[in-house]
């Protein structure tokens, strides 16, 4: 899905589509039966750590390369805050995928263009205008992960078995993650290396600026290198599909279907009320996403914690994504146990209380790096309990009907919007009010959330519930 929020927005469209799928399935195992094609082990893996890697690139990682490199914070939330407008309307183009080639096809064609696009951005770095230059191929490689995404579940839930797809749920998620690891971590740590080694002993902020772009151009080509090698793997690995018998074959029938689509979630009954929940529940996370890596790299006198991106790096990598990960699977352990019903107010304080982690970081006077590491750790896991509450409303809630995977597809773009609106706005709002009081600002607005939570509409009973009718 878009802004794949670690494992949970995957994990839940295999959940949704499953059942959708299932007379295709059946007509298609015998089929995959008589194939010979490589264990989901030599390929699964990959594909998922390959939705990952792009992603966090666009979304988190510009945003520290260009702080590196001396742009605003405003413009920083502004211009990578716009970045996630393709997860955000990818579902617009979703049937183009359906109606053109094989899902491998556009698995393999935008995993190449992605790794000529980040080469482009490496290369554009060292120039006078690099920041527009880089700004444009990452819309380029935005536009491209999100139509991977796309082609990636759809390719994953074609060829796979329902068997299949229940046993490499979870590696998805871990895999998703391990492209965040190493976007976000690993090769963070590695351009905080490479600037100290590039810099020597020369001082001035002419020679800062050349050694971040030094640093960050071996970075931004060490992920197309990644990308195009899983784009190699992938053309050996990735066994192929088969279009479906049902997909449009023409553009005036495609635009016929997803208007019927359209109109009919906008009909279900409290979709309004629930829409406002779906945009309201990230509000908090929108605004910290992008300030948060920011505020700890920025300097003591700017109000930051004066970071490495070593540091950073590490604090991130390893720490914040395990705890996330660990949040996200007791968060739905959580709401499986209650029920969504009686527990999405308890999820929504989970996801937005620990906000107050930074405020303390702000507030505190050369904090050191055990502390900063625990809280960090602290607001992550809140963030991965709290959101898996989100992910299964619209599954629950928003998708089930005649055309659960479109519906499904239309909530998570609209929740995108809960991101980008508030990322792009972050920067603005942080150079205003400074960081100690931004940070407070941030837990003002996530109250709106848990209001939102607590007034969600449930018309489609709790599975759990013995007097759920068949099919709900």
């Amino acid at each position: 899905m878009w802004h794949r929020t670690a494992s949970i927005p995957l994990t839940g469209m295999q959940s949704v589509t499953t059942t959708e799928v299932a007379g295709e399935a059946r007509e298609s195992t015998s089929t995959l039966a008589t194939k010979k094609r490589a264990h989901p082990a030599f390929w699964v893996p990959t594909l998922y750590f390959a939705e990952g890697l792009p992603y966090v690139t666009v979304s988190v990682v510009a945003a520290l390369m260009y702080k590196n490199l001396g742009v605003s914070n405003t413009d920083i939330g502004i211009y990578t805050g716009s970045l996630y407008l393709p997860w955000s309307i990818k579902f617009a183009w979703a049937p183009i995928t359906e109606m053109f080639k094989t899902k491998r096809h556009w698995v393999l064609g935008t995993q190449f263009a992605m790794a000529l696009a980040l080469s482009c951005v490496a290369l554009a770095l060292p120039l006078p205008s690099f920041m527009g230059l880089t700004l444009a191929f990452f819309w380029v490689t935005g536009f491209l992960s999100a139509t991977h995404d796309i082609s990636a579940d759809g390719a994953y839930m074609a060829v796979t078995t329902a068997k299949e797809q229940a046993a490499w749920v979870g590696a998805q998620g871990l895999c998703w993650n391990g492209g965040k690891v190493v976007a976000s971590g690993l090769l963070v740590t590695l351009t905080g290396y490479l600037f100290e080694k590039r810099l020597g002993g020369s001082t001035g902020p002419a020679a800062e600026l050349s050694a971040w772009q030094y640093s960050w151009m071996i970075v931004m080509g060490v992920l197309a290198a990644l990308m195009a090698v899983l784009g190699v793997w992938h053309s050996r690995m990735l066994p192929a599909d088969e279009r479906s018998s049902a997909t449009p074959t023409g553009v005036v029938e495609g635009l016929k279907a997803f208007l019927a689509t359209l109109v009919s979630f906008f009909q279900k009954r409290g979709i309004w009320l629930g829409l406002l929940y779906i945009l309201l529940y990230r509000s908090g996370e929108g605004f910290i996403e992008k300030i948060g890596p920011l505020f700890m790299i920025d300097t003591v006198a700017k109000g930051g914690l004066g970071l490495s991106n070593q540091a950073l790096g590490t604090i991130y990598g390893s720490f914040g994504t395990v705890g996330f990960m660990v949040g996200t699977l007791l968060g739905g352990i959580f709401a499986a146990k209650l029920t969504l019903r009686r527990s999405i107010v308890v999820l929504a304080l989970a996801m937005n209380v620990p906000h107050v982690c930074y405020v303390v970081l702000a507030s505190s006077h050369a904090p050191s790096h055990a502390l900063v590491s625990l809280l960090v750790t602290i607001e992550k896991f809140g963030y991965g309990f709290g959101c898996v509450a989100s992910i299964l409303y619209m599954m629950q809630q928003m998708s089930p009907g005649k055309y659960r995977t479109a519906h499904y597809a239309f909530a998570t773009s609209i929740m995108g919007w809960s991101m980008m609106v508030p990322s792009m706005l972050s920067g603005i709002v942080q150079e205003k009010l400074g960081y100690q009081h931004f940070f407070v600002f941030c837990l003002v607005a996530s109250i709106p959330s848990v209001i939102a939570a607590y007034f969600a509409p449930f018309h489609v009973k709790d599975d759990a519930e013995p007097s759920a009718p068949a099919g709900h």
